[in-house]
């Protein structure tokens, strides 16, 4: 079947009408959304026309108003001519002269008619013409603008990406009013067909990187692409690692600044979620909010970010070390506390701590599988039942419960969902080093994690620049944010045209005295 499709698909329209009709027919059989409207628009000489749209896809107005034009508008336009002059070139003068819509074009394959049809558009088959009319009138429903569900500001734009690439890349230019603004357009899906843009400023982008993107994506072979997210795997430049190597956001106004720094951003159609490239570690700790609120502000809470992410990666794995094989190292009355809190725990400290972070990270999962209302009251209840239960239970200690919610509570103040999955990965390899070879395993596993993140490129950028390579330059904006008007130049990612971010005497002054 799917050989006699091909088929089919390779031809080319011909002047039998009830050929080309059957065509369609013959490829697009058994499918009760299929919607075959047959009349004719000039009954004195007989010009019959028949048109497929997929309900549901369409806007029933469009297609109304097209039909209009054939029936009412075409008779008086083209009365006087006789049968021969009337179909030479008949669809070009129906394009000219009598269909009023602002995308129209003219058909002869057969596969780009039936992948039209698919996406929305309605083909028009005209009675003795090889060429077939195409006229957009794509009209699904579609998710409005909201406010992003997985980064929200308190201070900053509320507006956020839809499934709607149209939407989406529209989003982007009403921040960026540039011609230098550009986005290439590519397809990939074997049966979804995919629409994927890639946007970029030609002033900043680096040479190469947009080249780089298309190569990538052309070299994906897939039957389908139904997020953002396969195209992030299979595009990515380290897909053994436990680190993402390309940033996804739902943010326009993130979007809007990366392309502005000299990336690029890959929007896929029926994807809320855009991804930038290449991407750096440091960014994934970086909130929209640092930038729109006063630069002390912003860096106060960027390293207070920078200290959970300190906390969730080593604080259970370096409270396992001391307990289990360092205990020399905590100070006295604080160990007598934690030994008397241990008397009645059956398990060694290493397994204490597996079955704490396991059944925090299962509650972390029940509550965001739950339905949005019941789902915080289970793992918000649910952890504090379990918890209190645990301990007065002799199962876990006290000390072990306060450890594994503080790493918890830490997890969650990384902006970025994706970048915390890395970092739940992480933990337990370094947790079980910790609990079994003490100082010492907790340093190799350390320092091979190390090892990976410096080895790690993004699009032939290093993956933990500007501190390594380190760039002074690009230090107004990595672990503090200095003012805007202290951050002149652009990032050394942007190797397009030489210009500055901001003069160099916007510094804010009071007036003078007079």
């Amino acid at each position: 079947m799917e050989k006699f499709i091909e088929e089919l698909l390779s031809k080319n329209f011909t002047t039998s009408y009830q050929d080309n009709k059957q065509l369609i027919q013959d490829i697009l059989v058994d499918n009760t959304d299929l919607n075959i409207r047959e009349f004719y628009f000039h009954e004195q000489k007989d010009i019959k026309i028949v048109c497929f749209f997929i309900d549901g896809l369409v806007n029933d107005t469009k297609i109304d108003t097209v039909i209009d034009s054939f029936i009412y508008q075409a008779p008086m336009l083209l009365r006087d001519l006789d049968v021969t002059t009337l179909y030479n070139n008949l669809p070009d003068r129906i394009i000219k002269h009598i269909l009023h819509s602002h995308a129209l074009k003219l058909l002869t394959k057969v596969e780009a008619a039936i992948e039209a049809i698919l996406s929305g558009d309605t083909l028009f088959i005209i009675d003795k013409c090889k060429e077939t009319i195409l006229v957009s009138t794509r009209g699904w429903s579609e998710r409005s603008v909201s406010e992003p569900q997985t980064e929200q500001v308190v201070i900053g734009p509320r507006d956020g990406f839809t499934e709607n690439i149209r939407t989406n890349t529209a989003l982007v230019r009403r921040r960026i009013r540039d011609p230098l603004l550009s986005f290439k357009s590519t397809t990939v899906g074997k049966s979804s067909k995919t629409t994927i843009n890639i946007a970029y400023h030609r002033g900043k982008v680096k040479p190469g990187l947009v080249d780089e993107v298309m190569e990538r994506l052309d070299k994906i072979k897939i039957d389908a692409i139904i997020d953002s997210g396969y195209i992030g795997e299979l595009i990515e430049d380290a897909p053994l690692s436990p680190f993402t190597t390309v940033q996804t956001t739902e943010r326009p106004d993130k979007v809007a600044a990366a392309i502005l720094e000299g990336r690029a951003a890959i929007f896929v159609d029926n994807s809320p979620f855009a991804i930038i490239v290449p991407t750096y570690f440091w960014q994934f700790l970086q909130a929209s909010d640092d930038y729109y609120a006063r630069y002390m502000v912003g860096s106060f809470f960027r390293m207070i970010r920078y200290l959970a992410f300190i906390i969730s990666l080593v604080f259970t794995s370096i409270y396992v070390m001391l307990v289990s094989f360092h205990q020399e190292m905590i100070p006295t009355s604080l160990a007598l506390t934690i030994a008397s809190g241990r008397d009645v725990i059956p398990f060694p400290v290493l397994l204490e701590a597996l079955l704490m972070e396991i059944s925090f990270e299962l509650m972390r999962e029940a509550g965001l599988r739950m339905p949005k209302p019941v789902g915080q009251a289970v793992s918000i209840v649910g952890s504090l039942v379990l918890g209190q239960a645990a301990v007065q239970a002799g199962l876990v200690s006290p000390f072990m419960v306060i450890v594994v919610a503080t790493t918890g509570i830490a997890s969650f103040a990384i902006p970025n969902y994706t970048a915390s999955f890395a970092i739940r990965l992480v933990r337990f390899p370094l947790l079980i080093a910790s609990g079994t070879l003490g100082l010492l395993g907790f340093s190799v596993v350390f320092t091979l994690l190390a090892i990976h993140a410096l080895s790690l490129r993004s699009f032939g950028e290093s993956y933990l620049a500007p501190v390594s390579p380190f760039q002074p330059s690009d230090q107004k904006d990595s672990i503090i944010r200095v003012p805007w008007w202290k951050m002149n130049t652009l990032p050394n990612l942007a190797k397009g045209k030489k210009e500055e971010r901001t003069n160099r005497k916007q510094k804010p002054q009071p007036p003078p005295k007079e």
